[in-house]
């Protein structure tokens, strides 16, 4: 720091065109991105997520912290801010358009981040950056890359799971995230993938890192640890459950599981940190106690012979508070941008005999439709009197606010079934909303048993293989056709032991020529 910039016995204090300032710029902010705001507060409601409302709360604590030194330096600001904050404004309104909230919601930090800058200058902003950066904790993950994460985590808690209950020499069969313990079925749902430990723990050892009095690669490992550290965690409740089912009873476990949930686990992952702690410091010869090197301590009190003096109002703030009024404005133009929502046949209206096929409906329980959080689905098993194709499509009128289309990729392995092969394919002489019908061909394996998959994304006139590009053209249609409506289609048909794959593809092939002629109806283009 300069003898320009920092006096230490010089206080500087806030004027009330300073604060006056401030809570212009607070409502600014705020009224451009109420939307993105509002929807992240709602996404708190969720287990997994229950911290964030204690995030602001902890930056603002942090800061205050080293308050007794930002009280000594002059806040010149920087023009760099006002940059930042257009970067900021750009990405939201990007974000916007494409009604895709979680860049929305990124676009906020940013324009903070650049707000904070043009008032604090470089110097201060330096003291004040690590504790803002765990705002970026309180944004809930993207909704593909949550059920992706989920649905990974699911698995492994699984395996994990498993391989500590025939630790102690029981016979459990484990079929994807499923744990069969003959009377007992322990399925590893959404709920008990870890997640609901995981964010949580990352913000706590993200801010034991900050108090750690260490080398930065062991509060890097610190924080690192706590994803392994929360699956493990995880997979130990699963084991603990299954022995519990072995030796005490199904109700005995019952009790167990809902006793060791929600923070006793989240507090014996905080345990294990503090122990991971006083384990780095003995492996690496560091003599302190554990109280030493993580303290907390309060800012020091300004001393009665200290010259104040008035803040004033750094110019690249006043630069920045105008732009954000401007920005207000413009944010209230798009208020009345509403999405476009195409008229489609609902999907119970599809029929349930196509050519020679004959369908019977299946409904899904609806702990799966709490997590999909589609707008319209269809389950047929079709049948000849030989043959069968299950059909499955799930439609969502908008993909923006949290709400996506689930991939097959994490769905199907959480019930066992194994992707032995994976290529595009072009479906001879079938046409879906006249182009090609080109789809995802899957040959699955679960033990002995085999079954031919064809998927792909449909919608907006569309036909997608890739996962990551649907993504992108739900963002490019939201932006310039103001839509981002569209589905998954999924066929299902078993292949009998012996049989060459090839039979079955021709029974997809004759069901999908079949399913093309009535299927745009449902699917808007």
């Amino acid at each position: 720091m300069t003898t320009l910039t920092y006096k230490a016995d010089h206080h500087w204090r806030f004027s009330p065109i300073l604060w006056g300032a401030l809570v212009v710029a607070a409502v600014a902010v705020y009224l451009i991105f109420q939307d993105g705001v509002h929807l992240m507060v709602r996404w708190w409601q969720r287990d997994e997520y229950s911290h964030g409302y204690l995030i602001p709360l902890i930056a603002l604590y942090l800061i205050w912290q080293r308050s007794d030194v930002l009280s000594r330096i002059r806040f010149d600001g920087s023009w760099v801010g006002p940059a930042i904050i257009t970067l900021g404004l750009v990405v939201g309104l990007v974000g916007e358009l494409a009604t895709i909230y979680t860049v929305v919601q990124y676009a906020f930090l940013i324009v903070l981040y650049g707000a904070a800058l043009s008032l604090v200058g470089p110097t201060a902003f330096r003291i004040i950056a690590i504790p803002m950066l765990i705002l970026f904790f309180m944004i809930p993950l993207p909704g593909f890359l949550y059920n992706n994460l989920s649905s990974q985590l699911q698995l492994i808690s699984s395996e994990i799971g498993v391989a500590v209950i025939r630790l102690f020499g029981i016979s459990v069969y484990l079929e994807g995230n499923v744990i069969d313990l003959g009377g007992y079925r322990l399925q590893v749902v959404e709920a008990c993938s870890g997640l609901r430990y995981l964010f949580p723990l990352m913000t706590l050892g993200f801010i034991v890192a900050y108090f750690y009095r260490a080398p930065l690669w062991k509060r890097l490992v610190i924080f690192v640890s706590t994803a392994p550290i929360t699956v493990l965690m995880n997979s130990f409740r699963i084991g603990v459950i299954g022995v519990t089912v072995e030796y005490f009873g199904e109700e005995a476990a019952e009790g167990f599981l809902h006793d060791f949930e929600g923070w006793v686990v989240f507090m014996a992952c905080f345990g294990v940190l503090f122990v991971e702690m006083w384990l780095l410091l003995r492996i690496t010869g560091d003599k302190r106690p554990l109280s030493e090197v993580f303290a907390i301590d309060s800012p020091q009190k300004a001393q009665e012979n200290e010259d104040t003096s008035a803040r004033h109002l750094p110019t690249p703030f006043l630069s920045s508070v105008a732009l954000l009024i401007v920005a207000v404005f413009g944010a209230a133009s798009l208020a009345e941008r509403q999405e476009i929502i195409p008229e489609r046949e609902e999907f119970v209206t599809l029929p349930k005999e196509l050519g020679g096929w004959r369908g019977r409906v299946e409904i899904m329980e609806q702990i799966y439709l709490d997590t999909l959080k589609l707008t319209d689905y269809r389950i047929i098993n079709y049948t000849t009197d030989t043959e069968f194709v299950n059909f499955y499509s799930a439609y969502y009128d908008s993909q923006r606010k949290g709400a996506s289309i689930h991939s097959p990729k994490t769905c199907l392995p959480g019930d066992g079934w194994r992707f032995n092969e994976i290529e595009t394919h072009a479906v001879d002489g079938v046409t879906m909303g006249g182009k090609p019908l080109i789809v995802n061909r899957v040959l699955m394996t679960k033990g002995d048993r085999r079954q031919l998959v064809y998927y792909w994304f449909q919608g907006r006139s569309r036909i997608i293989t890739n996962e990551y590009a649907a993504k992108w053209f739900i963002f490019w249609d939201a932006l310039f056709n103001n839509r981002t409506d569209g589905a998954l289609v999924r066929l299902v048909t078993p292949i009998r032991e012996g049989a060459d794959a090839a039979v079955a593809d021709e029974r997809l092939q004759e069901f999908t020529k079949e399913l093309s002629k009535v299927l745009p109806e449902y699917i808007p283009g």
